[in-house]
């Protein structure tokens, strides 16, 4: 059985020895880049490698065009995705420690869009893992070369023409996964300009967690979305955040919930306004 989109700690704990499976930890911090590299050498899942949302899962920065984490190439993610051990028949589950927003669910949808459907993010993350007491290891670890093999899906991503075009037409709905007072202009601490794309509505990717820090269930997940959605269909909106990454959560929490087939703008706010010439609304 493959697991698609969230994964427990129970089942994960009896697959820790398991060489088709692949546990990539994925804890990063966006004002402190190493850091979350620093955590996992300290204390880790066993068995698990390390991704750096920067260094492994974002292509090539260009000041005036792209966004803070432009999406990987091909090439460059294949490539490595092979040299941590993944390729056919291989359960993937990635962890971080902020509900699975900041760095798994980059790999999760990543290995997705690549044609990798076997992939999952660790429901409860790091913290629930320790909170349970389960074994945990230090130092840096490797996993043996597989042959990841891209078969790319085109249709899982937009780029910022698609959002331009979107946004204006009522058969979509673009979303935006940041707060809401980042949305609304009213407390910018990242990017250098403040708003939201004019026509996109809010849907902050918090909304999708508990109080543990666990997504809610699929039952209250889809009454969220239904809401939002209103009469566009699931296949129909497109998510964006700050830099592509917290976007992706609230697909997650759509998969969960049953309504498949959302995209995301992995650009997104960073890449929106980096020529500085595209409208904002605030």
């Amino acid at each position: 059985m493959a697991y698609t989109n969230l994964l427990s700690t129970n089942e994960l704990a009896n697959h820790l020895d398991d060489p088709d499976w692949a546990i990539v930890d994925a804890r990063f911090i966006l004002a402190a880049p190493e850091q979350g590299e620093q955590n996992y050498l300290s204390s880790h899942i066993p068995g698990a490698v390390y991704a750096h949302l920067e260094r492994d899962l974002s292509s090539e920065v260009i000041p005036g065009k792209t966004g803070r984490h432009p999406w990987s190439g091909v090439d460059q993610a294949a490539e490595f995705f092979s040299k941590i051990g993944i390729g056919p028949g291989v359960q993937v589950v990635a962890y971080d420690d902020a509900g699975g927003a900041l760095a798994a669910v980059r790999v999760w949808w990543t290995l997705r869009w690549l044609g990798h459907a076997a992939a999952a993010v660790l429901d409860g993350g790091w913290q629930k893992w320790v909170y349970e007491d389960r074994p945990v290891k230090s130092g840096l670890e490797q996993r043996a070369h597989r042959n990841f093999v891209p078969q790319v899906r085109p249709e899982t991503i937009v780029d910022v023409e698609d959002v331009d075009r979107m946004r204006q037409d009522p058969a979509f709905r673009v979303f935006d996964a940041r707060t809401a007072d980042r949305y609304h202009g009213e407390n910018e601490t990242i990017d250098p300009i403040a708003g939201h794309i004019p026509g996109a509505y809010s849907a902050p990717y918090l909304d999708n967690l508990d109080e543990q820090g666990e997504l809610k269930p699929p039952h209250e997940l889809r009454a969220i979305y239904t809401k939002l959605l209103g009469n566009v269909e699931p296949d129909q909106t497109v998510f964006y955040c700050g830099s592509g990454v917290t976007s992706i959560h609230d697909v997650l929490a759509m998969e969960v919930a049953g309504l498949s087939g959302a995209k995301i703008y992995p650009g997104s706010w960073s890449e929106w306004i980096a020529p500085g010439t595209r409208p904002i609304a605030t």
